[in-house]
């Protein structure tokens, strides 16, 4: 590919042009940055390896990392993957198009290097007609990771891909801030019982109470060497500004004592501080820079904030950057606190 990044504005006047540009760019087997309701993915031909080598070139991603396939009909998931139950079904009647992805049994068709050489893939079809059409387009399913550089914050708008992949990719569809700003939830559902592999909008509850049962296949934690990925976001490094990052946990009262701790400490050696709080912790707290999660008991609210304030902050000439950990578990917030501590250097408990 050429240095030069084509950006496409969904609010041009010519953009079903520039959309047929951007389609015929994956059919070529180049890179597409695109918005769906999650993140930004950066998009090729999930079919073509040598396409898929080029995301992974782009991001810096290790090649054990699988990526996730978008499809823009459930009609699509027969040509890529098989033995598909009807646990599966139900859950793409009741939440597809929207932020779920299923790990099925990949068909030879698709290549290792988009299963990350498992015999597994994901599929997903989203929830944004931008994403959509540019599958249609393009006549072939699209493997998609987040559009960013492996290991930093998912991208929420075009301005975060434009800062990490600009020269790297082809084009980038600027479609706006995306709607929901976590990326989906994943649940491998190969076996009787469907398994969460990654938190998302669509919670565990809300699987169980679609099909009845499902069990929880995720840490917090990130996974070792020797140990294998079955879903995007298990191992290496995530979510992660360049910045530290400290995740302070525990009842509000001890949240906000401990950050005005750290901060007086922090000013005493001369380090500048930022912020990333909801509105009842961050009240009265003297930080150098400041971003909002929203309301403690919202925390969709905070799904669409984290990675947008985190590279916030990261942009800031600061030194240390303090996370509130007060936030409701229940829902999404589950996601949100799977993101914020893979993002952490440290959490404090308190």
């Amino acid at each position: 590919m050429s240095n030069k990044t084509l950006v496409i504005r969904a609010d041009s006047d010519n953009f079903e042009e520039e959309l047929s540009k951007a389609a015929s760019i994956i059919k070529e087997g180049g890179t597409v940055a695109f918005p769906t309701e999650t993140v930004y993915g950066l998009g090729a031909n999930a079919l073509d390896p040598d396409a898929v080598k080029k995301i992974f070139a782009a991001k810096g991603r290790p090649a054990d990392n699988p990526l996730i396939v978008h499809v823009s009909s459930k009609d699509q998931c027969g040509d890529l993957a098989e033995d598909i139950n009807q646990t599966a079904f139900r859950l793409m009647d009741e939440f597809w198009p929207g932020p779920l992805t299923l790990i099925l049994k990949a068909k030879k068709i698709v290549p290792e290097i988009t299963t990350g050489g498992l015999d597994t893939v994901g599929l997903r079809m989203p929830a944004n007609d931008i994403a959509l059409e540019l599958i249609r387009m393009s006549g072939t399913a699209v493997a998609a990771p987040s559009a960013n550089t492996s290991g930093r914050p998912s991208p929420t708008s075009a301005e975060h891909v434009i800062q990490d992949l600009d020269g790297k990719i082809d084009a980038i569809i600027d479609g706006g801030i995306v709607e929901i700003g976590l990326e989906s939830t994943v649940v491998d559902v190969t076996g009787d019982i469907p398994v969460v592999l990654r938190p998302g909008q669509v919670s565990a509850e809300d699987i169980k109470e679609c099909v009845g049962h499902v069990e929880i296949g995720y840490t917090d934690r990130t996974l070792e060497e020797s140990e294998t990925a079955r879903s995007p976001g298990m191992k290496y490094t995530h979510y992660s500004p360049e910045t530290k990052v400290i995740l302070i946990e525990g009842r509000p009262e001890n949240v906000k004592s401990t950050m005005t701790e750290l901060i007086t400490n922090c000013h005493k050696e001369g380090k500048m501080v930022g912020l990333l709080a909801t509105e009842e912790t961050s009240g009265s707290i003297n930080a150098d820079e400041m971003f909002s999660l929203g309301k403690r008991n919202e925390p969709a609210q905070a799904a669409h904030s984290i990675f947008m304030g985190l590279r916030h902050l990261d942009s800031k000439e600061i030194d240390l950057i303090l996370v509130d950990g007060t936030l409701k578990t229940e829902g999404i917030g589950a996601a949100v606190f799977n993101r914020l501590r893979k993002a952490a250097d440290e959490i404090k408990k308190v």
